[in-house]
């Protein structure tokens, strides 16, 4: 008997960077010395009061599961969070702990919704997200966006674009690939409209805390009736302890806590507790340090990459990539990706991993290496688009 795979994967996408990251990794074994602007890992460690709270943890051995909606003691500070962070009063049930953001994405659209619905999302976007609708068998409906709206839907997009089978509308502010941010007003304009055609909102906020001016707004500022998506991955810098949580409307409550019983069990436990030291003041200290050294690392890229004729439309305010248009150099961001890798050693990621919309005529840069080291990628990159 032949076994078939399943339909919902011909909608699945590649992710076009891993391609690239798997060639850097070969280039490296080879001897070759790769700056690596790729990946949205920034090469700090992770900081010293969250690993030691995990080694600590980890060293007892009683290393059990914890509830499936996760670490009482971690959802209560996650709780006490938005309201030292937002003047949010968070009820800690509604918060869920999860294997990164990519599993509360999971468990939102899981509870959310049904076969053949869509869901609004800018192009660019961040790929993922489209893929995790789909594994429910409902559909992306991708919103073109540009500099005119700073990379966002706003309420105009979401009413101009509804549809009958639309069940909601997501926002990432800051967003990924652009770092651009949604203004309060329109976010809160943007919630209700989603409110009034009776959909559901879904605020991607994994970059809040990596923010270079006035902070970022949480849709919880303006609604209980939202989805809210972190992570500890980013701001917090532990990307590989696979951490993140979920806040969702009280009625979804019972519905998010069964999936996440049978999909997780639950979120890796010394993880948990590791991720519990992030609110230790000290440890907050050390975070705003690294926010600051990345906004310096912004400016750098930024100011070097207009020099050497990049197009730049909105000058990024959050999380730690700057999305260039590179069509002065080239009609094909992603050849241009490629040939940069192995002509000089430049990793970089091409735009049409973010969507369909004039993705052949950008790139992103990941400002998550040293000065130093973009200062070499930079001088490499010059020397390759003045051949």
């Amino acid at each position: 008997m032949k076994q078939h795979i399943a339909d919902r994967m011909r909608g699945i996408s590649s992710f076009y960077v891993m391609e690239l990251l798997q060639r850097a990794k070969e280039l490296e074994r080879q001897g070759r010395d790769i700056v690596h602007m790729e990946i949205g890992e920034p090469d700090f460690a992770t900081p010293p009061l969250a690993l030691e709270a995990g080694n600590r943890f980890l060293s007892k051995g009683e290393v059990k599961y914890t509830a499936a909606a996760g670490l009482p003691e971690l959802r209560a500070a996650v709780s006490d969070f938005y309201r030292a962070q937002y003047e949010v009063d968070l009820d800690p049930r509604r918060v869920f702990i999860t294997p990164g953001a990519s599993g509360a994405f999971l468990l939102a659209f899981a509870a959310s919704l049904n076969p053949g619905e869509r869901v609004l999302m800018s192009d660019p976007c961040y790929p993922c997200n489209d893929n995790f609708v789909r594994l429910f068998d409902a559909r992306t409906h991708f919103v073109p966006v540009g500099a005119e709206t700073d990379y966002q839907l706003n309420a105009e997009l979401i009413r101009r674009h509804w549809q009958p089978q639309c069940k909601g509308a997501l926002i990432a502010s800051p967003s990924n690939p652009t770092g651009t941010m949604i203004g309060n007003t329109d976010l809160q304009a943007a919630i209700a409209e989603v409110r009034a055609l009776d959909g559901c909102f879904y605020s991607d906020e994994i970059y809040h805390g990596l923010v270079y001016g006035d902070p970022a707004a949480s849709a919880l500022q303006f609604s209980d009736e939202v989805f809210v998506i972190n992570s500890f991955s980013k701001f917090f810098g532990m990307t590989g302890w696979r951490v993140g949580w979920l806040v969702v409307p009280d009625e979804f409550v019972d519905a998010v806590e069964k999936l996440a019983q049978n999909i997780f069990i639950a979120t890796s436990t010394h993880s948990q507790y590791a991720a519990l030291a992030s609110f230790n003041p000290e440890n907050m200290a050390e975070l705003l340090r690294r926010r600051d050294e990345l906004a310096g690392r912004r400016d750098f890229l930024y100011d070097k990459l207009l020099s050497l004729g990049f197009k730049i439309a909105c000058k990024p305010q959050g999380a730690f990539y700057i999305y260039a248009d590179c069509s002065e150099f080239c009609d094909d961001s992603f050849e241009f990706a490629k040939r940069l890798l192995e002509t000089e050693g430049v990793a970089v990621t091409p735009g049409k991993d973010f969507g369909a919309h004039l993705a052949n005529r950008h790139i992103r840069f990941a400002y998550t290496a040293s000065v130093d080291r973009m200062a070499a990628a930079l001088t490499r990159l010059e020397r390759f688009i003045c051949r």
